[in-house]
């Protein structure tokens, strides 16, 4: 059996200057990232063998996790009233091998939100559960999603 780990980035490039003080205030806008690859522009949607160079399965598996997530929290942070200035994350996936067969046993996701309200800053934290729970991706997996979130106030 052999692990294997991936890493990438997300970060949210949707303030227009108010973060997530109203449902139609910011844009769904991202930047997926990882190391030696070319940067892939990520939103919501309008409506929802072997190259190197290329985003692979297991990268675009932690993106539309970590993606997912992040579009359903800052759903959760307008429905709670919490304004969302920055958020990036940097999730890692687990995959184990076993012969020429494998699966993810895992994925940690790594938020870093920015808030602008020091009061909301445990709320903040607590909306991650609600954001897992509504994000299409995660429910659809078989291995566990876990959150280690970073609320900053700024």
């Amino acid at each position: 059996m052999t692990d294997h780990h991936y890493a990438l980035g997300v970060t949210w490039q949707g303030n227009r200057g108010t973060g997530t003080s109203g449902y139609r205030d910011y844009s769904r806008d991202c930047l997926l990232t990882a190391d030696g690859k070319p940067d892939l522009l990520g939103s919501a949607d309008p409506t929802f063998r072997g190259d190197r160079t290329r985003w692979n399965p297991e990268e675009l598996l932690l993106a539309a996790l970590s993606q997912c997530h992040l579009l359903s929290y800052l759903h959760s942070a307008v429905n709670h009233g919490i304004v969302v200035t920055a958020y990036d994350d940097h999730p890692v996936g687990t995959m184990s091998q076993v012969g020429q067969g494998g699966r993810f046993t895992s994925v940690v996701l790594r938020p870093r939100v920015t808030i602008a309200d020091p009061a909301h800053a445990e709320l903040a934290r607590t909306i991650h559960h609600e954001a897992s729970e509504n994000c299409f991706i995660a429910a659809s997996v078989s291995f566990p999603v876990t959150h280690e979130p970073e609320i900053l106030v700024g």
